[in-house]
C-alpha cells in the first residue's frame, strides 16, 4: 500500500516514527484531506496504556493519530529498559486499526538514533502481520500530498515509490 492509496481506502491513519523526524507536513496534509487529527502523545495511562487509543478508535469518521503505542515499544526499552506496553497490547492495538480499515504509517527520514530506528523497523514488521503498514519518506513530503482523484498528467513525472514495511 503507498500513501495515495491509504488516503483513498483508510478510515484510520496511525503516524509514527523516530523521535527527530518531521511528521507536521504528513499531519497537516491529512487534516486537508478530512482526517480529524488527534495528538496522542504523553504519559501513558499507568493502569492501562491502551485506554486513550481505545477511546480515540471508538470515534466516528476518518481519524489520523500522531503517536501510537509503537512509540513506546521502541523508547520504552531504550530509555527505561522496558516497555509498558506489552506485545500483546500492541497486537490487538494493530488489530483495532486494521478493523476500522485503517493502517499505521511510519514516517523514515534521518535520524540519529540508529537504535531507535532499527527498533521500529524490528516492532512495524511485526505488526505488519495484523495491521497494513505504509512507510514514507519525511524528505519526501516537503511538498502537498496529491489525492489519488486528480488526474494531472504532470504529476506521474515526479511522483516517488513509497515502500511498505514487513
Amino acid at each position: 500500500m503507498i500513501l495515495d492509496e491509504a488516503l483513498s481506502q483508510c478510515r484510520t491513519l496511525v503516524v509514527d516514527g523516530p523521535d527527530g523526524i518531521g511528521r507536521g507536513v504528513l499531519i497537516a496534509e491529512l487534516a486537508r484531506h478530512g482526517f480529524l487529527v488527534r495528538l496522542c502523545r504523553g504519559p501513558l495511562h499507568h493502569v492501562d496504556p491502551t485506554q486513550p487509543y481505545r477511546e480515540l478508535l471508538a470515534a466516528p469518521g476518518r481519524l489520523a493519530v500522531d503517536g501510537s503505542l509503537v512509540h513506546e515499544l521502541v523508547y520504552g526499552p531504550l530509555r527505561r529498559g522496558r516497555s509498558r506496553v506489552t506485545w500483546i497490547q500492541a497486537l490487538d492495538f494493530a488489530e483495532a486499526v486494521a478493523e476500522r480499515d485503517g493502517a499505521l504509517v511510519h514516517v523514515t527520514g534521518e535520524a540519529d538514533d540508529t537504535e531507535a530506528v532499527d527498533a521500529y523497523e524490528r516492532a512495524l514488521r511485526t505488526l505488519a502481520q495484523h495491521v497494513p503498514v505504509v512507510t514514507v519518506d519525511a524528505e519526501a513530503l516537503g511538498h502537498p500530498i496529491r489525492g489519488p482523484a486528480r488526474t494531472d498528467p504532470q504529476l506521474g513525472e515526479h511522483q516517488k515509490q513509497l515502500t511498505v514495511g514487513y
